[in-house]
């Protein structure tokens, strides 16, 4: 079945990629900057010359896709996994930057250590790094 998903996408990208409509999205891709070091690749506005049609960011080594939400394309809220050394600095940065502490990090028994924020815009954040060099069981 892999084979299905043996096609071309753009370096940073993968078979699957995450595509956020959000509120207020330049003020969003202020805080990821800040928050998490997002770098912006591109930025391609609507006819009106304000409103944000496709943004690509980049946070370590992935790609995603943010837009202006829209009365077609509704505000959304998800759950992202990020993985980093500095969890404890990363946590501490997202704080400061008006993200709201879920759990601080923490060793867990599933071998990572990890905590919890929900940005301003209501999505969680899971900043974890591996303990150990093996797989989840």
């Amino acid at each position: 079945m892999q084979d299905i998903y043996d096609t071309y996408h753009p370096p940073g990208f993968s078979s699957m990629n995450t595509y956020l409509f959000v509120s207020r999205a330049p003020a969003y891709i202020t805080f990821l900057r800040n928050a998490f070091y997002a770098e912006e690749i591109t930025r391609t506005l609507r006819p009106d010359g304000t409103t944000i049609a496709n943004a690509i960011l980049k946070i370590g080594d992935t790609h995603f896709m943010i837009a202006e939400a829209s009365a077609g394309f509704s505000d959304m809220r998800t759950c992202f996994y990020l993985y980093t050394q500095m969890v404890d600095s990363m946590y501490k940065n997202a704080l400061q930057h008006g993200a709201e502490a879920v759990f601080p990090p923490s060793d867990q028994d599933y071998g990572d250590r990890q905590g919890g924020i929900k940005d301003p815009w209501g999505n969680y954040w899971w900043i974890s790094k591996r303990l150990s060099e093996t797989d989840y069981e």
